[in-house]
């Protein structure tokens, strides 16, 4: 199937050092209402390792936290699984976890514009990376 051999591909560039380097934004302490994204927050991640930004928001009742780190894929995704019913915006005790890909996402919400078309896309990410994990076990 070519689709097996698109992803053996992207494995093979990935693992003989072609992957590359994402940028973002990291505050490994949790932040009292500052969501950590203004320039001193940036950060290199580490080449072929950590491909994903993370983000983790708490709503307390005296205000809202944030931690924000690069993560692998894998670590990424499954912090983000365990954490979905925790997940309840707008309410106390409520923690997100979110992964993304491109550099800086895990900075700040961007202005609400007609932005219905970023859902979709982060569920197809997140779908193509669980694809690809469950094969790389498959083939490992």
């Amino acid at each position: 199937c070519w689709l097996f051999g698109f992803l053996r591909c992207l494995d093979c560039l990935f693992w003989f050092g072609l992957g590359l380097q994402i940028q973002c934004y990291q505050c490994e302490e949790f932040q009292l209402n500052n969501d950590c994204s203004s320039p001193e927050f940036i950060v290199n991640c580490t080449v072929n390792v950590q491909d994903m930004c993370q983000k983790e928001v708490m709503e307390k009742s005296f205000g809202i936290m944030y931690r924000k780190s690069c993560a692998s894929s894998a670590a990424c995704l499954i912090a983000s699984a365990g954490y979905q019913s925790f997940c309840s915006p707008g309410k106390v005790n409520s923690v997100c976890i979110s992964c993304c890909n491109t550099p800086l996402c895990n900075g700040p919400r961007p202005k609400k514009r007609g932005n219905s078309a970023v859902v979709p896309r982060a569920h197809m990410i997140t779908t193509l990376l669980l694809l690809k994990l469950a094969l790389l076990f498959l083939y490992c």
